[in-house]
């Protein structure tokens, strides 16, 4: 990613890594050198935020900091399943529990619902969004292309670059929200996958996910949609892609966020029955399987809402919290429809400079817009996941 740049360039260090002490490792020198990881960006800026009294306040990353269900340390502690390799695909109680639980959080009804046979479970989401494009051109040698929102999650693109692919990022609307008229034909025609993300991230949007699946089907392109933020869906009741039926379709569900379950690397794919068994036969082979400690984990937490619910009226009273205090810096950050992220334009476009005065004045740790694209710069995300008590102290600093 090439560097935005303020007025002292923290976020500046762009150069990449030429690898170990010592001189040549070996490598093509027209090989592949991975860029800079964004938030490797963030060191000068959690420097300046780390010299306050109480430290940094990090927001930089979606990382839960909330404690999970007793029940489910226990089920983690407590399964036994440790000293046997677990089932790449997922236990049957697992895939069982997270296909009732989309049934009945999502609404699903008819051929739209889910069974165990429709769910494949993943270490978490992130390996799975990586790693997708890479099985999917076996499966589709002659294609080459990823489509993602040109506002989004990283991984959906870098998921292209280390497959070999081509990334066409599609542009959003003003709300954020992918615009799927936008796609050039001659893309499609070379597309192994469109992404969406609903609640989306950075920045909240709402996509038509009825809309996307047709436009897959109209266009014989598998639509991915990434949906690890369903449980703070603020506008609206939670939506997933399998509303419109499983064909050509896959929904992707994470534990991390809901059930603040990160370190545990806990989730699922589901829907269209061919790509299903297909990513299942192919993933048993490259040896993922998920431990069955975390799959224990799982089971226990999809089998409560309660703490969801609990975990929802904490990020909505954070998101307002902290939309109070970047109004004192003169930042407008609109509530999201969706998910527990601050999407605000930076006054004069310098994300940069916004973020550096952020960490300088009361100590935030906060990401600017361009790690998500292009089109995101001049704009910060600030990540609500910090406890109360963090977060009240950086109010307080900025009274001080």
């Amino acid at each position: 990613m090439s560097d935005a740049g303020s007025a002292s360039n923290i976020g500046g260090h762009s150069g990449t890594d030429s690898g170990a002490p010592g001189g040549d490792t070996g490598g093509d020198p027209d090989g592949f050198v991975p860029p800079p990881y964004p938030y490797d960006r963030l060191n000068g800026i959690k420097q300046l935020a780390q010299s306050h009294s109480g430290g940094a306040v990090d927001l930089s990353i979606g990382t839960p900091f909330d404690e999970p269900p007793a029940a489910v340390v226990d089920a983690l502690a407590t399964s036994k399943t440790e000293r046997s390799y677990p089932p790449s695909i997922g236990t049957g109680e697992f895939r069982s529990a997270a296909a009732d639980w989309l049934n009945s959080y999502a609404g699903l009804q008819g051929s739209a619902q889910l069974t165990a046979e429709s769910v494949r479970a993943t270490i978490g989401s992130k390996e799975f969004v990586a790693g997708l494009p890479h099985w999917l051109k076996l499966r589709s040698p002659s294609r080459d292309t990823v489509l993602y929102p040109a506002v989004s999650y990283p991984s959906y693109a870098m998921g292209a670059t280390l497959a070999g692919c081509r990334s066409v990022a599609v542009p959003v609307d003003e709300s954020w929200r992918i615009r799927l008229d936008a796609i050039d034909p001659a893309d499609a025609a070379r597309a192994l996958c469109l992404w969406v993300n609903t609640p989306g991230n950075p920045a909240g949007g709402l996509d038509d996910l009825t809309q996307a699946a047709d436009w897959g089907r109209a266009n014989a392109v598998p639509v991915v949609s990434d949906e690890c933020y369903i449980a703070f869906t603020w506008s609206g009741p939670p939506r997933t892609i399998l509303e419109s039926g499983h064909d050509g379709v896959l929904a992707i569900h994470s534990l991390s966020k809901r059930s603040n379950l990160a370190g545990v690397r806990s989730g699922f794919y589901a829907g269209d029955p061919d790509l299903v068994h297909y990513l299942g036969e192919i993933r048993k082979h490259a040896g993922f399987m998920p431990p069955g400690p975390s799959q224990a984990a799982g089971l226990a937490a999809l089998g409560d809402e309660s703490h969801v619910e609990q975990q929802r009226s904490l990020y909505r009273q954070r998101l307002e919290m902290m939309q109070t205090v970047l109004a004192k810096f003169g930042v407008n950050a609109p509530l999201p429809d969706g998910g527990f992220y601050l999407w605000a334009p930076a006054p004069g476009g310098d994300a940069w400079a916004l973020a550096e005065r952020l960490a300088t004045d009361i100590g935030a740790v906060v990401s600017p817009g361009e790690f998500y694209g292009p089109q995101g710069a001049g704009h910060i995300r600030v990540a609500v996941v910090q406890p109360d008590v963090r977060l009240q102290l950086l109010s307080d600093r900025l009274g001080a």
